[in-house]
């Protein structure tokens, strides 16, 4: 059973998320809060598998949520799928680099939000779908060169796969892109996390397109 916590300063907006959650066989709501905050406090108290947090909330909002949750030691397998109301929110960036395992629009389909909810209690990022390229192209600002500091200590073949993972492709994609095996992907990834000391692919996401190993289109 996914346990979720939901997080919206909207009483409605929780109310629908929560009848949609509920509706699953798989999936129960163990809590509801208006913002960032109380989002961190029910987290310790129902520890949560996933959260939906709203981004834009009175107080403290949900970057901070996020921040807040990622920094707790107790909570470090509580997952964080950013929800967000407009795709131009430069907000979401901000919350992938605070910890957040992927995001979406609020007006997403159904299907989509609780297929995303099952990715990140899986483990994986919601980094695949094609809003989540488009949105991350747009709202980061790259550097005007690569920073050798950052990228320096990868090997060529790692930042070759750091740049596909940036551009939303999944191991098995880069697998056929490269033409290696699925053990060496899994492999290049895994060496380029630790030396970036990344926290996971989304985090490699924004490292990407922030030091401009990747540019936007």
């Amino acid at each position: 059973m996914i346990k979720v916590l939901i997080a919206d300063d909207q009483a409605l907006v929780r109310g629908g998320f929560r009848v949609l959650v509920d509706s699953e066989p798989d999936m129960t709501v163990v809590g509801e809060a208006g913002d960032g905050a109380s989002a961190a406090e029910l987290a310790r108290t129902t520890r949560p598998d996933v959260v939906l947090m709203d981004v834009q909330m009175p107080g403290v909002d949900g970057i901070e949520g996020v921040r807040r949750i990622v920094a707790d030691p107790a909570l470090a397998t509580v997952r964080i799928l950013i929800l967000t109301t407009f795709d131009e929110d430069h907000y979401a960036i901000e919350g992938l680099n605070a910890g957040a395992s992927g995001f979406l629009l609020k007006n997403t389909d159904p299907a989509q939000l609780l297929h995303g909810v099952r990715v990140v209690a899986g483990g994986e990022e919601l980094l695949a779908p094609g809003l989540t390229r488009r949105l991350i192209a747009r709202m980061t600002k790259p550097a005007a060169a690569v920073d050798g500091d950052v990228f320096a200590q990868l090997t060529t073949r790692e930042r070759e796969v750091v740049a596909l993972v940036a551009q939303g492709m999944s191991n098995e994609e880069i697998t056929r892109e490269l033409v290696i095996s699925p053990a060496t992907t899994k492999t290049h990834v895994s060496r380029a996390l630790a030396k970036l000391d990344a926290r996971d692919r989304a985090h490699l996401v924004a490292l990407a397109y922030q030091n401009g190993l990747i540019r936007p289109r």
